[in-house]
C-alpha cells in the first residue's frame, strides 16, 4: 500500500512539475509588474531589478532561458576576484553563476523555459540581485551558502 501510495505521489509532482508552461507571454507579464524601465522584443527583454541591470534572453526551440547581469569589465577585475567567484560558484552563488563572456564578468541565471514556475522567477531576479550586489565582498545569491570544511 505505501509503495502504490508513493508512486502515485511521485507520478502527481511529476506531472505538477512538468505542468509549469512557461512561455515568453508569461513572462511578459510576470515583467510587466516587477521590474523598472522595461525595454522588450520577442524574447528578449532588457530592464532594471530593484537598481540592477538585467536581460532576460529565452530560447523556445530549445526550451532555454537564461537572465544575466553585467557586473564588471574583465580588465577591471582585481587578480583575486577570479578565484573568489569560481569559489563562489561552488559555494554560494546557488542558482546563479558567475561567468566571463565578451570580456565582461556576469552573473547568469539559466534553467529550462517551459519547466520554470513564476516563484522560481522571482526568486531567480532575486537571486541575479544579491550576486551582482555582492560581487567584491560575499560573493552570495542569498541567505544559503554551503559551508567550506
Amino acid at each position: 500500500m505505501k509503495k502504490i501510495f508513493f508512486l502515485l505521489l511521485f507520478i502527481a509532482s511529476f506531472h505538477f512539475i512538468q505542468a509549469q508552461n512557461m512561455s515568453n507571454k508569461k513572462l511578459d507579464k510576470l515583467l510587466i509588474g516587477l521590474v523598472d524601465s522595461l525595454d522588450r522584443d520577442f524574447g528578449k527583454w532588457q530592464f532594471y531589478y530593484k537598481g540592477v541591470k538585467m536581460v532576460l534572453l529565452t530560447d523556445d526551440f530549445h526550451n532555454r532561458m537564461r537572465i544575466i547581469s553585467p557586473i564588471i569589465y574583465v580588465n577591471d577585475l582585481k587578480p583575486d576576484y577570479f578565484k573568489k567567484s569560481l569559489e563562489a560558484n561552488f559555494h554560494s552563488s546557488l542558482d546563479c553563476k558567475y561567468a566571463i563572456s565578451d570580456e565582461i564578468m556576469w552573473t547568469v541565471f539559466i534553467h529550462p523555459l517551459k519547466e520554470l514556475s513564476e516563484a522560481q522567477f522571482i526568486d531567480a531576479l532575486d537571486q541575479l540581485n544579491s550576486s551582482a550586489k555582492t560581487f567584491g565582498t560575499s560573493y552570495s545569491s542569498g541567505n544559503l551558502h554551503f559551508i567550506k570544511k
